[in-house]
C-alpha cells in the first residue's frame, strides 16, 4: 500500500509540482505526518522532492523532473490515445494545436510498442463525451482558462436562467469542467463556491487582482463538493404509476431523482421520485398520459392543476382565428 502511495504521490506532483500535505492527507486518507514520512522516503530513494517551510509552504517536485513516457507500459500508452475531450471542445479553450501534438506523439509510441497481433485501442474504443441531440456552441474559453491558469480574478456578466439580463459580479476561477458537451467555469463569489454555465457568461474581463482562493481547495474539490450539492435531502416523495414502456425514458430524464422502480410483468409500474419541493412535479408532466400521480395528494392536486393550465391555454388558442386553423373539421384561411 506504501510503495502505490508513493508512486501516486510522485505522479500528482509531475502534474501539479507542489501539493501541501493537508492536500494530500486529504486524497489519500492519511495523516499529515504519514505525508511527510512518504516525502522522506522519495528523498531518500533520489526522488528530487522537498518540503517548503513556513506560511504557503507545501511539498515540491523540481521542475526539471518529468515523467519519461517510456516508463508507461502499452496498454497505458494505447488508453491515453483514446482518452479525453473531443478536438472541438480543445479548440473552446485555445488547446486544439497542443491536444493535436501531443495526441500525434502518444499514437506514434503507442504504434511502436504495440503487439503486432492487436489491432490499436484507438480503432476499436471510442469515447464520445457530447450529449444527444445537441449541436454544441461556438465559444471562445481562452480568456477564462487563462485567468484561472494566471489565479487572477475575473468580472463577469452573467445571465442567471430565466432572466433577460445578465448581472456584473466578481470571482475567484479555479477553472473549467466539461460535462456533456457543456463548460462551466467553477469558482468562488465572496468565499462561496459557485458553478456557471459559459454559455449565459455575456460578457468577461481578467483584472489584475490575485483570485482570493480557498486554502486547500482545487477544482477537482469544489467541483466534486458542487455536485453533492445538487443531490439535497427530498423535500416530498412522489409515488405514481409509471407506464412500463416509458421506464428506460423515465431514467434518462428523472436520473438520480428517480429512487425505487417495483419491477412487474404489468403494463403500470409503481415508481418512487424525490423531489425537493411540490412543484418540481411539473418536470412529470412531459410523460403526459404514462404517468398517474397517486401521493402525496398535494403533489397530485398540484399535477391536475398544471394539466388543467395547458388544457386551458391550449383551448384558448384553438377558438383564435388562425390563418389555416381547423374549427370542426372546416380549415379557415384568413
Amino acid at each position: 500500500m506504501k510503495s502505490s502511495r508513493l508512486l501516486s504521490i510522485l505522479l500528482l506532483l509531475q502534474t501539479h509540482e507542489r501539493m501541501t500535505s493537508k492536500e494530500l492527507a486529504r486524497r489519500f486518507e492519511v495523516s499529515p505526518r504519514t505525508i511527510l514520512r512518504d516525502v522522506e522516503a522519495l528523498s531518500a530513494a533520489g526522488v528530487p522532492v522537498h518540503t517548503e517551510q513556513g506560511r504557503g509552504g507545501a511539498i515540491v517536485l523540481d521542475r526539471r523532473s518529468r515523467l519519461d513516457v517510456a516508463r508507461l507500459d502499452p496498454a497505458e500508452l494505447q488508453l491515453l490515445t483514446v482518452a479525453g475531450l473531443e478536438a472541438n471542445l480543445f479548440e473552446q479553450v485555445g488547446l486544439q494545436a497542443v491536444h493535436t501534438s501531443a495526441r500525434e506523439k502518444l499514437a506514434a509510441v503507442a504504434t511502436r510498442r504495440q503487439a503486432p497481433t492487436t489491432s490499436p485501442m484507438s480503432e476499436v474504443l471510442l469515447i464520445d463525451p457530447s450529449g444527444w441531440f445537441t449541436t454544441g456552441q461556438e465559444l471562445d474559453l481562452t480568456d477564462l482558462l487563462t485567468a484561472a491558469r494566471e489565479r487572477r480574478r475575473i468580472l463577469l456578466r452573467y445571465r442567471r436562467s430565466g432572466e433577460s439580463i445578465g448581472q456584473w459580479l466578481t470571482a475567484d476561477p479555479y477553472g473549467l469542467v466539461n460535462k456533456t458537451s457543456s463548460w462551466y467555469l467553477v469558482a468562488d463569489v465572496d468565499g462561496q463556491p459557485r458553478l456557471f454555465n459559459t454559455s449565459r457568461i455575456e460578457d468577461c474581463e481578467s483584472l489584475t487582482d490575485t483570485a482570493a482562493l480557498r486554502p486547500d481547495c482545487d477544482l477537482r474539490s469544489v467541483w466534486r463538493d458542487l455536485l453533492a450539492s445538487f443531490h439535497p435531502e427530498p423535500g416530498v416523495e412522489v409515488h405514481a404509476l409509471l407506464r412500463s414502456t416509458r421506464l428506460d425514458l423515465a431514467q434518462r430524464i428523472l436520473g438520480t431523482r428517480l429512487v425505487n422502480i417495483t419491477n412487474t410483468e404489468d403494463e403500470w409500474t409503481p415508481i418512487v421520485v424525490h423531489y425537493p419541493d411540490v412543484e418540481s412535479v411539473r418536470q412529470l408532466l412531459q410523460f403526459g398520459d404514462h404517468i398517474r400521480i397517486l401521493n402525496p395528494t398535494e403533489a397530485a392536486a398540484r399535477f391536475h392543476d398544471l394539466a388543467a393550465q395547458i388544457m386551458q391555454a391550449h383551448a384558448a388558442s384553438s377558438s383564435t382565428n388562425v390563418p389555416g386553423h381547423y374549427t370542426g373539421g372546416v380549415r379557415t384561411d384568413r
